[in-house]
């Protein structure tokens, strides 16, 4: 049997970036004064200490040596090879691991340097043994779970313990936490009883008696209670529970009760509670039609009723309302209840989380998954290392020239129409050129008449894309044509927008996979005194759908692999 990782939590910190000091010499002892040793005041990192220690090293990289590969030889360069003797070390010109180190994801390690002394005579090997420290701001400082970065070998099952592994791994899921393992035991440390809360991202969200649970598969398609929701981490998930009508009112995870009688702590280990009210509740009969309650302050429990059992939880939608401070303060649920008949065995479930900052308003979609026409499309800019910007008026993002009655096009800057997915759409001015005008301004003029001041970078491919999913958005290609000339001004910008048919033949999904944006240009020469000259200026938008034709799809014929005993013909072949 294969040896089994044990997972442990260990405290990611910020480690302060300082030199490696050798361990040569100790610390000296702090001195005690004239009057008596004075014990010194404990602090909160002294006080943290004795509950959170550092990981053992696991192995001892003084005996380590990765080029020891002859057995009782002295391998050549190999500073580390414990056969290899003085004599040896002298004929080495260099070692070939100058380091070696232990768990690199530890903020601080021993590390032990191998080096050759050349001036001396002969040639002298340097061994040094350091703590070395991690250079990356991430790293593991010290660990509550002393086996949580070792291999341990699984208790084999014998017919003593067997019934006690039963318990422990018989389930479609199981913990690998020790029993003493547990968030809610051991008294307050009194230097953290002032230290202030927050929820960061990721950290399970607390309730009264553990944590908010959103059910979810595990190893099978069987819903496991023990997956706990994130701080914003918006889940969705899919299982199947198993049911049946005749006990259907004593099984919790089909009732409402079972997800709204946890108070959710607004910060960690506080007191002050956030009670989960019912924002909706959606009534679905069995041929699957679906009724809006109006009145959803009425806890409705399952009940069985003319060999029905109804008022059963379909699905779950959590949604959560934070501060910026990392405060939750308000806490909903929306409902779907349906009903069982008797032939059923089994029920699917459904359940959401989403989190909203408060004061703050959802970022606008254009269609889930895929665009619905009539929707403006969604663009944005990417700044260096960072995800999608959008404005947040969703009809601002991608916009075109917006025709006026006078066409005037200096009169018309500023006007913008949005582009909406699905609609070819063209619009223009006409610009009046005089002979004072100039090239370089007026051509500039132009340029954000026909982009707009700020031209976005990327497209969404999809509707609901999300801002910090860069690959699901699509770079905007700009082209340009024009001639050999003095004086180039544009004169018009055609988007192309390529999209296609994805998912499934049902109910397929709109899908952008380029956009194209060229700017046609065109000369001007320069007009003498007192003439003038009407130069027609075009913005236009085309939605080309490049789906390859469904074609139906059968499998092969099945082949017969027939085969005859190689005397079969015997004798006549």
């Amino acid at each position: 049997m294969a040896a089994a990782l044990r997972l442990g939590v260990v405290i990611l910190l910020l480690e302060p970036l300082r030199a490696a000091e050798s361990t040569a010499e100790p610390a000296p002892e702090p001195m005690a004064s004239a009057a008596g040793p004075a014990a010194p005041a404990e602090t909160r990192a002294a006080s943290r200490a004795r509950t959170r220690s550092g990981p053992a090293p696991v192995t001892d990289v003084a005996k380590l040596c990765v080029c020891d590969l002859l057995v009782a030889q002295c391998d050549v360069n190999c500073c580390c090879d414990p056969d290899c003797s003085a004599a040896d070390f002298s004929l080495f010109t260099t070692c070939s691991v100058p380091i070696v180190t232990g768990d690199s994801r530890l903020c601080s390690q021993k590390a032990a340097i191998y080096s050759l002394d050349v001036e001396a005579n002969p040639p002298e090997r340097i061994f040094k043994l350091i703590d070395q420290v991690n250079p990356s701001v991430f790293c593991i400082r010290a660990t509550n779970y002393k086996q949580a970065l070792s291999f341990s070998s699984p208790e084999m099952p014998t017919s003593e313990n067997f019934d006690q592994l039963l318990k422990q791994f018989g389930s479609a899921s199981f913990s690998a936490e020790p029993d003493s393992w547990n968030m809610n035991t051991g008294a307050q440390n009194p230097s953290d009883a002032n230290e202030s809360y927050r929820y960061e991202y990721g950290v399970p969200i607390q309730t009264v008696d553990e944590f908010l649970r959103l059910p979810s598969p595990v190893v099978s398609s069987w819903c496991s209670d023990a997956n706990p929701a994130g701080f914003l981490v918006n889940q969705a998930t899919k299982c199947t529970r198993s049911v049946s009508v005749e006990k259907c009112d004593n099984i919790q995870a089909v009732s409402m009760l079972f997800y709204i009688n946890a108070s959710i702590l607004a910060v960690p280990k506080s007191s002050q509670m956030v009670n989960i009210t019912v924002q909706s509740i959606v009534v679905q009969s069995l041929n699957g039609m679906r009724n809006l309650l109006n009145g959803s302050d009425v806890l409705r429990l399952p009940m069985i009723l003319d060999e029905l059992c109804i008022n059963i939880v379909l699905g779950v939608s959590y949604h959560i309302t934070y501060t910026d401070a990392g405060e939750i303060i308000e806490a909903a649920a929306s409902f779907v209840l349906g009903a069982i008949n008797k032939e059923a065995l089994s029920v699917q479930q459904s359940f959401e989380i989403s989190f909203t900052q408060v004061n703050t308003k959802p970022v606008p979609l254009s269609g889930n998954p895929g665009y619905v026409v009539g929707l403006p499309i969604r663009a944005g800019f990417r700044p260096q290392g960072s995800g999608i910007i959008q404005n947040t008026n969703k009809y601002s993002q991608l916009t075109i020239l917006q025709s006026t009655s006078n066409q005037d096009c200096l009169a018309a800057q500023g006007a913008r129409t949005p582009i909406l997915f699905g609609y070819n759409m063209i619009s223009g001015c006409k610009l009046r050129i005089t002979a004072a005008m100039k090239c370089q301004p007026l051509t500039q003029t132009l340029l954000d008449l026909l982009k707009g001041q700020s031209f976005p970078e990327y497209v969404a491919s999809f509707g609901n894309s999300q801002a910090r999913d860069v690959l699901d958005w699509v770079p905007i290609t700009h082209l340009q044509t024009s001639e050999q000339s003095s004086c180039q001004i544009p004169v018009s910008l055609e988007i192309e927008v390529k999209w296609t048919k994805y998912g499934s033949l049902v109910n397929p999904q709109a899908r952008i996979v380029n956009v194209t944006a060229t700017i046609t240009t065109t000369t001007v020469k320069q007009l003498p005194p007192g003439r003038e000259r009407t130069i027609p200026i075009t913005s236009s938008v085309v939605f080309t759908d490049i789906s390859s034709p469904a074609e139906p799809g059968y499998k092969a014929w099945p082949t017969i692999n027939a085969k005859l005993p190689f005397d079969f013909f015997f004798p006549f072949v």
